[in-house]
């Protein structure tokens, strides 16, 4: 983890051991993380070309994780409270607690689903992770930062519960602009936010396969490739989250802020402790 050099990553300094616990140290971010402006009031919400800047900034990180890296480290918890801001406003991937390095090519397995509930890829709890449960993140994390709310909230009508069908439903009644932030309030491309959102739907298709990589996304971002043509009713977009679903009224609703968790599964059924 030492040896990863990019602008947009936080700086890993160096580590120690205390009473058995493992702490990272990590250069200090003067801006704190993204979550508190986007959650808190006491904080300015971002406008959108700082959004996008983020965004941008934040799909490089995870493109150098993936392919430019001696091998290939998996973040697995990307969430707007783990994206640091440097005094610049820059957005830093941080928190490398659940990172996980594999060699390029090799078949990694696993039997443990670990991350926050919301952002879990529905694969999962079957095929464990690899970029692709990354790129579902960072595509959960991309509503999560145009929308202005959690991925998941147990406490709005049904219909609008799980962040990513909400999209998805609104772009099928052509008003995907609605779901945007208010606080944005008219400071904004409409254009680069429907095309952002039906991003953020690319990367959470249900279907690994069907995900762009990161190097694609940061293209799509930069408005170097166009996105690739479809629609609301493509297999695979805007399904339902079983896995995070299910989960989250297993463990409840206070875990669905900030708190990572791991799930460990036999076969594909959790157990009645949401493990």
């Amino acid at each position: 983890m030492g040896n990863l050099e990019h602008r947009n990553l936080v700086p890993l300094l160096g580590y120690c051991r205390r009473k058995g616990e493992l702490l990272l140290v990590s250069e200090y971010m003067p801006n704190g993380s993204l979550d508190q402006y986007l959650f808190h009031g006491q904080n300015p919400s971002p406008t959108w070309l700082q959004r996008i800047s983020i965004l941008k900034d934040i799909a490089s990180a995870l493109s150098y994780l993936h392919t430019g890296t001696k091998q290939v480290v998996l973040h697995r918890d990307i969430k707007s409270s783990n994206v640091m801001l440097d005094s610049e406003f820059n957005g830093r991937l941080g928190d490398f607690g659940m990172a996980k390095f594999h060699d390029h090519g090799a078949n990694l397995s696993a039997t443990a689903a670990v991350g926050t509930i919301g952002y879990m890829a529905p694969e999962l709890i079957t095929m464990g992770t690899s970029t692709k449960t990354d790129v579902y993140a960072f595509g959960v994390f991309v509503f999560e930062v145009t929308c202005g709310r959690r991925p998941v909230e147990l406490v709005l009508p049904i219909e609008k519960q799980s962040l990513v069908k909400w999209v998805c439903e609104c772009w099928k009644q052509a008003s995907l602009l609605e779901t945007r932030d208010p606080r944005l309030g008219r400071d904004f491309s409409s254009k680069e936010i429907e095309m952002v959102l039906k991003l953020g739907l690319l990367c959470t298709n249900a279907m690994p396969e069907s995900r762009p990589a990161m190097g694609q996304v940061v293209q799509y971002l930069n408005r170097d490739l166009p996105l690739p043509k479809f629609s609301p009713s493509t297999p695979g977009i805007g399904a339902f989250m079983p896995v995070s679903m299910q989960a989250s009224s297993a463990i409840g609703v206070s875990s669905l802020r900030n708190s990572s968790v791991s799930l460990f599964v036999s076969h594909t059924i959790l157990d009645g402790h949401g493990r």
